[in-house]
């Protein structure tokens, strides 16, 4: 998949701690391209890409058919402020933003939303990265 990827995309992807079975979000996921190049990287593991846009999820889910009919990639439109996980939801291992301005700083009031919503999902040992850098999860934004 990382032949589709934009260079900067490919080498936010190569920096990221993927590993087999591990649960990624990936806020702000647009048409999809980083979602599936992890969920390929991941085997077994489990992807959940969000994006306010409808029209960037339309995009997302018909470029990903074999992915989410395996139940290894789904997506949902909602914006990262609104984002909550769904009863027996498991927590994810890791999140992904890349160019998302709620969790890059250019947006902070959706920001001051948004982390919350974030952490909140993230398994204890989870880890946060934005723009392909790690974001200690404890760290106010």
């Amino acid at each position: 998949m990382t032949e589709r990827l934009s260079l900067r995309l490919k080498a936010i992807l190569e920096a990221l701690p993927l590993s087999p079975c591990i649960r990624v979000l990936e806020v702000g996921c647009g048409p999809g391209a980083l979602t599936r190049a992890m969920s390929s990287a991941i085997g077994s593991g489990y992807v959940l890409g969000i994006d306010r846009s409808d029209r960037a999820i339309a995009q997302a889910i018909a470029g990903s058919k074999e992915q989410v009919a395996a139940g290894r990639l789904s997506f949902r439109t909602v914006a990262a402020e609104d984002f909550v996980m769904g009863p027996g939801e498991a927590p994810f291992d890791l999140v992904v933003a890349v160019r998302v301005g709620a969790l890059d700083g250019r947006h902070p009031a959706a920001g001051a939303r948004a982390w919350p919503r974030i952490r909140a999902a993230l398994a204890p040992s989870g880890r946060i990265f934005v723009d392909g850098v790690e974001i200690p999860a404890e760290t106010p934004r």
